[in-house]
């Protein structure tokens, strides 16, 4: 098993930033790949981006491509986002998700991804 939490949101201005972090706990060396995702009230998770564990490729929605900045702590075991140029449609629910089998082909989709943290909320405000 492995356990997931994420810490950093809040609310800011647009235009401002923030880092979101998410440290993994439990069995890592099973992870392959840890990935961010964003959900809004009444609409399905949205893949942000990814950070593949064997090489740090890294992978990103076109929507924060530019933005938002994904990176690893190996030491650590724990996954960051930086978000930069926030918008207001930026604002929702983050969550980090972690994966024992990494693909490419489906990596933004979440089912593909067998553990999740518990969120947190990121506000923008205009």
């Amino acid at each position: 098993q492995v356990q997931l939490v994420e810490s950093g949101g809040g609310l800011v201005q647009a235009g401002g930033s923030l880092r979101l972090s998410c440290a993994a706990s439990g069995r890592t060396s099973s992870m392959d790949a840890m990935a961010w995702f964003r959900q809004t009230p009444g609409k399905e998770r949205i893949f942000v981006a990814a950070i593949s564990w064997s090489n740090s490729r890294t992978y990103y929605a076109d929507s924060v491509k530019g933005r938002f900045t994904i990176s690893r702590n190996n030491d650590k075991n724990t996954v960051y986002l930086q978000m930069n140029s926030l918008k207001p449609k930026d604002t929702a629910n983050y969550s980090c998700a972690a994966t024992g089998r990494f693909q490419i082909a489906s990596m933004t989709c979440d089912t593909e991804y067998g553990y999740w943290g518990q969120g947190t909320q990121v506000t923008v405000s205009s």
